[in-house]
């Protein structure tokens, strides 16, 4: 039996362009392997939207080009959006891959694995329109949580990102497609749907009318099973007073929404192409946390962007300290080819930029800490992850802390639990980003 493995970088859209390929491979009869070292052919599914994410991208490829070189491996094959970004660049510079693939080449992932282990070298870029969001897919997260993607692409046009010309225009996905994968997921056990796209909440605006978010919601809420639901991406000027009323009408929808808003300065927000300014953005905070209470926000800002001045930068600051928000990433410009951001005047150094976002992150732990502290004494309902053998004790997540990006309550506990189960555990003690309790 031929064994196949697939490293997954970046986000979890791109996790899920894996896991339908891997399902796919799995039904022609590959063996999938989680020990990609040990593997016939190995995937590497990129991502290519900073200049990190494309480093990490190929610091995996060459690592994996070596075990070739070396007879661990026999067959290399680069996907996901560094391949669909870079196409004929990464097939020069990169000869070492017996296949580079585009997006809209995910679903020819069989006849792709068939033909280099034939010999051949394969380099496909089909159109966009030819990529599949829909469809079964191999799991890759423990089996009380997945990603359900709604939509990919995006239509925001936001000047630093490459999305929209790596990705394409919005897709929103049929909502009765959607439904069906949620039901398999409630069936497999999921307890804890977190909703993606680049833009949640314009789901199905694409095809015509307001956003279909909330209707959506609601119909997942039907769903037995299924204990929590939680918002990722959320666009600042797309959220409506409808889909907070949904969200706080229906238990089962966490009370947490992800806002990248990027900046607060109305200069520099209008230089991204974004809209709002620090009035509008700490108005649309304290609205959404009136509607729906005890929300936990979490936001992402950037330093540095072209243009950005030192009273730009203490704008950001004091609307930070202002709002002061739950959960808050901070990451410097980064320029990317073929965005407008890229060529523009006024760039900011990057002694300059990495210093603001240490100041900011250096602020924000201690909101983080303060917002920690407030925990003590309280009781949260945990979803239970998995037992940490150097701690002794289990650890899992709170419905304000997102998978793989927030951070873990550690407890003790004298009742059998398993990991998938939700327990109430009381606060005793709080870290920088994690809190620690006993399951009551």
């Amino acid at each position: 039996m031929v064994k196949v493995g697939m490293v997954s970088l970046g986000c979890p859209k791109n996790q899920m362009d894996a896991e339908l390929m891997l399902a796919k491979l799995e039904a022609a009869g590959f063996t999938i392997t989680a020990e990609s070292g040990l593997a016939d052919v190995v995937i590497v599914n990129t991502c290519g939207f900073i200049e990190d994410a494309k480093r990490e991208a190929i610091e995996n490829i060459l690592e994996f080009a070596q075990l070739k070189k070396e007879g661990q491996i026999k067959k290399l094959i680069v996907t996901g959006c560094l391949a669909q970004r870079y196409q004929q660049e990464l097939c020069a510079e990169l000869p070492e891959c017996d296949a580079v693939l585009g997006l809209g080449a995910n679903a020819d992932i069989v006849t792709a694995v068939r033909e280099v282990l034939n010999g051949d070298t394969v380099a496909s870029f089909p159109d966009l329109s030819c990529w599949q969001l829909d469809g079964d897919r191999l799991q890759t997260t423990p089996h009380f949580f997945a990603y359900l993607r709604i939509g990919d692409g995006c239509n925001n046009r936001c000047a630093y990102c490459a999305i929209p010309s790596i990705r394409g225009p919005l897709r929103s996905r049929e909502m009765d497609a959607v439904l069906a994968e949620a039901r398999v997921l409630a069936k497999n056990g999921v307890k804890e749907l977190v909703l993606v796209a680049q833009d949640t909440t314009l789901y199905g605006a694409d095809k015509g009318g307001e956003s279909q978010l909330p209707e959506l919601l609601e119909k997942l809420c039907e769903i037995d099973g299924i204990r929590w639901i939680r918002l990722l991406y959320c666009y600042p000027e797309h959220v409506t007073d409808k889909l907070l009323t949904v969200m706080a009408k229906y238990d089962k929808i966490v009370k947490y929404m992800d806002l990248p808003i990027q900046h607060a300065s109305g200069k520099v927000l209008k230089a991204m192409n974004r809209p709002g300014n620090c009035e509008s953005l700490t108005a649309l905070m304290a609205h959404v946390r009136e509607m729906v209470p005890d929300i936990v926000l979490r936001t992402t800002v950037m330093t540095g962007f072209p243009g950005e001045t030192e009273e730009d930068f203490e704008q950001l600051c004091a609307f930070i300290k202002d709002v002061r928000f739950e959960r808050l990433g901070c990451f410097a410009f980064s320029p990317e080819e073929g965005t407008p951001a890229a060529v523009m005047d006024n760039q900011v150094s990057d002694d300059v930029k990495e210093h603001r976002r240490d100041v900011v992150m250096e602020l924000q732990s201690r909101i983080a800490a303060s917002y920690q502290e407030a925990q003590v004494g309280t009781v949260k309902e945990v979803l239970v992850e998995s037992f940490d053998q150097y701690a002794e004790c289990w650890f899992g997540r709170t419905t304000g802390d997102a998978p793989d990006i927030d951070g873990k309550v550690f407890f003790t506990t004298k009742k059998r639990v398993q990991p998938g189960d939700i327990v109430p555990v009381r606060i005793t003690e709080a870290m920088d980003w994690d809190l620690v309790g006993e399951c009551i």
